[in-house]
């Protein structure tokens, strides 16, 4: 008996023209069926005052990002100390270590992608991304930041759309969040 495993999403967080925006979309996957079109995997936490997006097993990504919320409350709301933590705890909790996720954090100045390994991984050029169509929409993202001047909204909005004509695992609901 093979036990199924849910698939992939796609995480994308741009930062230009002093914005940061995080879209991901809505699909979930068992197998080869889609068992949900309009899951949330982009929100707010921390009062509002940063963004989460998450690639991975639900359940284990609201638990990092309870996690992390825990952490922002900890280190009165600093992102980067409570990334760090995170991590930290993440790669060494015999518990945590067993999550299969991943997230990108995001506040008005900084932004980050963590994941089990002990990674903290801030951008060089204001785009990350996570899941199983980030690759299509970072490069799409990247594109666009260097050779438009769109607002980093529609970036994120027609970056995602690319991702989801070219991934299985993505769709086109999108949820966006932005400062």
């Amino acid at each position: 008996m093979s036990i199924e495993i849910f698939h992939g999403t796609t995480i994308l967080a741009v930062r230009h023209k002093k914005k940061i925006v995080v879209a991901g979309d809505g699909q979930v996957t068992l197998g080869n069926i889609v068992t949900k079109h309009k899951a949330k995997k982009v929100r707010r936490i921390y009062n509002d005052k940063i963004i989460t997006g998450f690639a991975g097993a639900t359940a284990d990504a609201l638990t990092l990002s309870e996690k992390l919320e825990e952490k922002l409350e900890r280190y009165n709301g600093s992102l980067t100390r409570a990334c760090v933590e995170l991590a930290r705890e993440w790669r060494t909790d015999k518990y945590l270590r067993r999550l299969e996720a991943m997230m990108i954090a995001a506040d008005k100045d900084n932004t980050y992608l963590l994941s089990g390994n002990g990674d903290v991984i801030e951008p060089d050029e204001g785009v990350i991304s996570i899941g199983s169509g980030s690759t299509a929409a970072q490069s799409a993202a990247v594109a666009m930041l260097e050779n438009t001047d769109f607002e980093p909204k529609e970036i994120v909005e027609k970056a995602m759309k690319i991702a989801a004509d070219l991934c299985i695992y993505t769709n086109h609901y999108i949820t966006v969040e932005e400062f």
